[in-house]
């Protein structure tokens, strides 16, 4: 088996992006967090006052903002740089109201079909680990190697608060446990691409184990998968328009 394609899926904060990161270091493989196309089309909408509830206006805008995840050009504890329509909207997409705002723009069906037929162009070739809700189940069924990783919604909300008050930014515990209560509700029964457990994926509970422990999980199910293939460190720009 040659380059492999992996599939990371699993509610907020429960550690995808982190993980995601460190295991792309270890093999040298692109690291893809689908997340930040949503996040970037909700930060446009936000500053370009399209209501979120307009869905119509949404896809739209969905389908015309060119979007580029690149690998960081700064050292302020980011893992890509993200640029909307040539913006560094790297931490902008993780402000309050983005997180608010961004699981009712994910649900809407014209931005998801947008922004799919771009992390599927993207993972072509392999040597990706692209992470998401509906990676395994929807943009890239095919993938090799497929995850499902969870945490209590307790231990979520713990490390998105330290995650927050860690970048200096006003936070409360009981109000990120809402939120993130408020988006699994949302994401799981929105009626395109619901959070779930794709089939042939491993579900792996990251509540009590470090982010070591996980990737070191993931690299034996890569193993017990056959896949011997590493992409040969190349940084990659992902570009995408519809």
């Amino acid at each position: 088996m040659g380059q492999l394609t992996i599939a990371i899926d699993g509610p907020a904060a429960s550690g995808k992006s982190t993980v995601a990161a460190a295991l792309a270091a270890r093999l040298g493989y692109l690291y893809l967090d689908t997340g930040v196309m949503y996040r970037a089309v909700t930060w446009a909408a936000l500053e370009r006052g399209v209501p979120i509830n307009d869905e119509a206006a949404i896809s739209r805008l969905a389908e015309s903002l060119l979007i580029e995840v690149k690998a960081a050009s700064a050292q302020d504890g980011r893992q890509y740089d993200v640029l909307a329509d040539g913006v560094d909207i790297t931490w902008q997409i993780r402000e309050a109201e983005v997180n608010r705002q961004v699981s009712p723009v994910s649900a809407y069906r014209g931005v998801r079909l947008a922004l799919t037929e771009q992390q599927r162009r993207i993972a072509d070739g392999g040597g990706v680990i692209v992470v998401g809700r509906d990676i395994g189940t929807v943009v890239l069924p095919k993938a090799e190697v497929k995850i499902y990783l969870d945490a209590t919604v307790e231990e979520r909300a713990r490390r998105r608060h330290l995650e927050n008050v860690s970048r200096g930014l006003a936070s409360e515990y009981e109000e990120v446990l809402a939120d993130l209560q408020r988006r699994d509700y949302i994401d799981s029964t929105r009626q395109e691409a619901p959070l779930s457990v794709a089939e042939g994926a491993t579900v792996i509970d990251s509540t009590h184990m470090t982010v070591d422990e996980v990737v070191a999980r993931i690299v034996e199910l890569i193993g017990e998968s056959g896949g011997r293939g590493r992409a040969r460190g190349r940084k990659r720009a992902c570009r995408t328009r519809r």
